[in-house]
Parts: C-alpha cells; sequence; structure tokens
C-alpha cells in the first residue's frame, strides 16, 4: 500500500481544512485506515481511523466534535475534515495502515498512541493553526 496525504496549509484559529490521503496498490479497500500527527518535539499521537467499509471510526478527545474522518473506496481516499482548528493542532499529519489493514488493530494503534504498530505510512502534510 502506497500513501499520500495532502491538503495541509496555514490556517487562522477557527478555520478548516481537509487532508486528503490518496491510497494505491493490494487492495486499499479493504484496510482500515489512520491518522496521526505530530507537532514539533512531541511524539507522534494517534488522530483518528476508519475501518474499511466506513461505518466504525475514532476520534482522539483531542479532535473530537471538531473532526470528521471519512472515505471513498471508490477514488481510494480518505479524508479528514478538521474544522474550529486550534493552534495546538498544528503538525504534520500522517495517513496510516497496518499490514493487513485489520480495524481493530489500527483502533488499537490509534487511541493507544502507537505508530510502531502502522507498517504503511504516507509523508506527512503539514498543518499550521496561527495568527
Amino acid at each position: 500500500v502506497q500513501l499520500q496525504a495532502s491538503g495541509g496549509g496555514l490556517v487562522q484559529p477557527g478555520g478548516s481544512l481537509r487532508l486528503s490521503c490518496a491510497a494505491s496498490g493490494r487492495t486499499f479497500s479493504s484496510y482500515a485506515m489512520g491518522w496521526f500527527r505530530q507537532a514539533p518535539g512531541k511524539k507522534r499521537e494517534g488522530v483518528s481511523c476508519i475501518s474499511f467499509e466506513g461505518g466504525s471510526y475514532f476520534y482522539a478527545d483531542s479532535v473530537k466534535g471538531r473532526f470528521t474522518i471519512s472515505r471513498d473506496r471508490v477514488k481510494s481516499k480518505v479524508y479528514l475534515q478538521m474544522n474550529s482548528l486550534k493552534p495546538e493542532d498544528t503538525a504534520l499529519y500522517y495517513c496510516a495502515a497496518t499490514e493487513d489493514g485489520d480495524y481493530l488493530e489500527t483502533l488499537t494503534a490509534v487511541a493507544g498512541d502507537q505508530p510502531d504498530d502502522m507498517k504503511y505510512w504516507g509523508k506527512g502534510t503539514l498543518v499550521t493553526v496561527s495568527s
């Protein structure tokens, strides 16, 4: 699985951005997907994840109610809609998948801030929230 994240940029506090993760190779449509982020000087942390069919999802407490994850299996893309952005959301954002694309494994990794359990990573896309 090859992953490519995009959509980052500079936004003012309270603004919105939508990140995209494009996937190719293997059977992306059968993979659960996760989003992680890493702020300067901090560890990589789990943000959100979604099951392969899109029916199950998880959000870290820090983004709950502001971020929405979704996917388009036809286009092989996963999205992270980020609203009401705060300066503390500033980070490099990565999309990732486990080796088997299992949702429970993905959920455990994202909820537990365990990036080492993810096998496939896209290059990060930088989100900067600043006035």
